[in-house]
């Protein structure tokens, strides 16, 4: 930290393997609007969720060194798999900095709606099999009956726009319809992807009336308001504008991010960045 710099007016770095993390940025700046944010998507190499443990571990310390520049007083990690796999490493290269993950908050919101104690989890490959959400739910919850499944369709759906309309329709029935057909079924839906939630309105169509959908954006917001008061850091001055770095294609970046924001971003403003050594 520079001398005399005040933390509190330190900004929240943000990361995710993509501009689906933005979502959480929404979601923190909806309920911090004061605080500095900046926001690094890996573009280049996304997405994270097919690829190995190792692989994405690397490119999570590479991403969160390369936001070290801008001294931030907290790291908030807004991919499920990087926070499946990742996050015990990063918590310890940067300690003293609190690094916040996805997973942990959304348990903790699943288990609160769920009045049965079965919870449903959907997500991306990776984050299904590293089996955090299963973790950190059992944690808090042993009893806890959790299904899987992993749906990287939405994923490629809501990087294009596709948010209505027969096709995220039928990929949620698809997808759903038999995870909530049984008497058993969950009465709690993690979507354990911050991509998901733009799918929100089909995915709860195809659930049906009476499950509680846990937006992991919203409840990470939540973690990362009460770890700043906690620990006096709240910024008490007029808003700043988010910065936001990429790694490529800012003008993708850009439009396909302005619908996770929702709010406009322009090209001019991504900053392209390397994050390779």
């Amino acid at each position: 930290m520079v001398a005399g710099r005040v933390v509190s007016d330190a900004p929240i770095a943000i990361f995710d393997s993509g501009v689906g993390g933005l979502t959480v940025m929404a979601a923190i700046a909806k309920r911090l609007p004061q605080e500095r944010l900046v926001y690094l998507g890996d573009t280049a190499r996304l997405p994270y969720g097919t690829k190995s443990a190792e692989t994405v571990t690397r490119y999570a310390v590479q991403a969160a060194r390369a936001l070290m520049r801008f001294e931030p007083k907290m790291i908030v990690v807004a991919c499920n798999t990087v926070s499946a796999v990742a996050l015990p490493v990063l918590t310890a290269a940067y300690a003293p900095i609190p690094v916040v993950g996805v997973v942990e908050p959304g348990a903790r919101a699943a288990v609160a709606a769920s009045r049965s104690g079965v919870i449903a989890v959907i997500a991306t490959e990776g984050t299904v099999r590293g089996g955090a959400y299963v973790r950190a739910i059992h944690a808090l919850k042993p009893d806890a009956q959790i299904v899987q499944r992993a749906c990287p369709l939405f994923v490629a759906l809501a990087e294009e726009g596709w948010l209505s309309g027969p096709v995220p329709e039928l990929a949620s029935e698809q997808y759903l319809k038999d995870l909530f057909a049984s008497g058993n079924a969950p009465d709690a839906l993690v979507l354990g992807c911050t991509h998901f939630p733009l799918l929100a309105a089909p995915i709860a169509r195809a659930v049906g009336a009476g499950v509680v959908l846990v937006d992991s954006a919203e409840t990470t917001a939540i973690e990362v308001e009460r770890l700043l008061t906690e620990r006096n850091q709240r910024r008490d001055a007029a808003a700043a504008a988010p910065k936001f770095l990429g790694t490529d294609a800012p003008e993708r970046f850009a439009r396909v991010g302005s619908l996770f924001l929702g709010a406009r971003i322009e090209p001019a403003q991504v900053e392209l960045v390397d994050l390779t050594p």
